[in-house]
């Protein structure tokens, strides 16, 4: 075993920060067992100097403000940076990288935004860049994408991966909240930001989304390619329909590749999942992930996606790999972007619709409501009618479609004069 030890700067001592340089000073020994070599905290990078930090085991004289000169010293061998956002991280990260340091981030922001740049960087000077913690917490998916189903064909990535939005949608479902109702108790809770927006309107899925579909399907994906539909517009309607269709509602990642086409899909949106499907037992904040593949076909997994500890744990496991590498000499997997292959629009993406009604009661609706649908050229999988008078009716599953066609239909609909109010619309997951 190697006894001069490995030193790590540290980026950011917030909630994760925090538990990185805890659980790296109390399992310190466990650590090095498991490196070949000890692993010491030579410094830990921080915003404001005078906020009061009790991280037991850690020496107060390793913070700094200055993390720029951190990153550069010469004795550092590691960096983590658990900061968030893209700058300074970006310019951090990439000093790290030029000068030869390996690099554990969990920035789900900046690896979506200026993944391909990172890795040219740290190919260009031989480091490493991890990031396991970026994209659902202590779940390991990263690494199974880029390790163990590299000699398989991943052909679809479908999961929850916000735990905010889980929480909501999962009270909304089980006690009637309203959204904002359920968006206060996640505030109330710690699940949910001062500021929620990331979140609420689908940004930080989309930038998980564009990662996992990067690494399932070997091509470039950032979050502008990512289709994204947050969950603020989901009302009550929304979810008793789902209810009526013994359907949950859930923000969905979905990514998935056309070989034929050279053409990958990635898009975020609420979507209805049977009750039967595992996605729709996923409660409370917890993420799942479902990789659908050639050879080893459905594999599913689950955890806490997000929260100090868990998010701290995947930090490790990488700085883990990573000192490894350091100390045998050898490094991890970079970039595999070889497919090449282009991001098609979410008009060419095929989904189904649950499409609810508000109707006029009288002779010849139904017949022109599906007139619509057959200039769209969409076909109607199940059409039920209810209620009379001014409670009358229609609800409207569809096939599979164009969701190009779908939209146009939908809009088609809302100017029809039989129809009072397009009450619910939502795309329905039924695999």
């Amino acid at each position: 075993m190697r006894t001069e030890p490995l030193k790590v700067a540290l980026l950011g001592c917030g909630v994760v920060g925090s538990e990185v340089a805890r659980l790296m000073t109390a399992n310190a020994a466990d650590l090095a067992a498991r490196v070949g070599a000890p692993l010491e905290l030579a410094g830990i990078a921080v915003r404001r100097p005078n906020r009061t930090r009790e991280v037991p085991g850690v020496d107060p004289r390793l913070f700094t403000t200055d993390a720029e000169a951190l990153v550069k010293r010469d004795d550092i061998d590691l960096v983590i940076e658990v900061i968030g956002g893209i700058e300074p991280s970006r310019a951090l990260i990439l000093a790290a990288l030029e000068s030869g340091k390996s690099v554990v981030s969990a920035n789900k922001a900046l690896l979506a935004e200026e993944g391909a740049r990172l890795y040219q960087a740290a190919e260009k000077h031989g480091a490493d860049l991890y990031y396991e913690a970026a994209v659902a917490g202590a779940i390991p998916l990263v690494r199974p994408l880029r390790e163990s189903l590299v000699g398989d064909r991943v052909h679809r990535v479908l999961g929850i991966v916000n735990g905010t939005t889980n929480f909501i949608l999962d009270r909304m479902d089980t006690t009637g909240a309203g959204f904002s109702e359920a968006l206060e108790e996640a505030t109330a809770l710690g699940y949910a930001e001062a500021d929620p927006t990331a979140d609420v309107e689908g940004f930080d899925a989309a930038a998980k989304a564009a990662i996992l579909a990067g690494l399932a399907f070997h091509s470039r994906v950032t979050a502008s390619d990512v289709y994204r539909e947050g969950i603020t517009e989901v009302t009550a309607a929304d979810i008793a329909s789902a209810r009526a269709m013994n359907s949950v509602v859930k923000l969905l990642a979905i990514c998935e590749v056309d070989p034929v086409a050279g053409k990958v899909s990635a898009r975020v949106h609420p979507a209805m999942i049977p009750r039967s499907h595992p996605l729709a037992g996923v409660r409370e904040a917890y993420n799942a992930v479902f990789i659908e593949s050639e050879a080893a076909g459905q594999l599913m997994f689950y955890g806490p996606g997000a929260g100090g500890a868990p998010t701290a744990s995947a930090v490790l496991g990488d700085l883990v790999a990573i000192a490894r590498n350091k100390v045998t000499g050898s490094r991890g997997p970079g970039e595999s972007a070889y497919a090449g292959l282009t991001v098609r629009p979410v008009g060419e993406a095929k989904t189904r619709y649950h499409i609810s009604l508000d109707v006029d009661d009288k002779p010849g609706v139904l017949s022109a409501v599906a007139g619509i649908f057959a200039e769209q050229d969409v076909s109607i999988a199940t059409v039920r009618q209810s209620g009379r008078g001014l409670d009358a009716q229609l609800v409207i599953v569809t096939h599979l479609a164009p969701d190009a066609a779908l939209t146009a239909t939908v809009a088609r609909l809302r100017a029809l004069d039989y129809v009072r109010d397009v009450s619910s619309v939502m795309r329905v997951e039924s695999e």
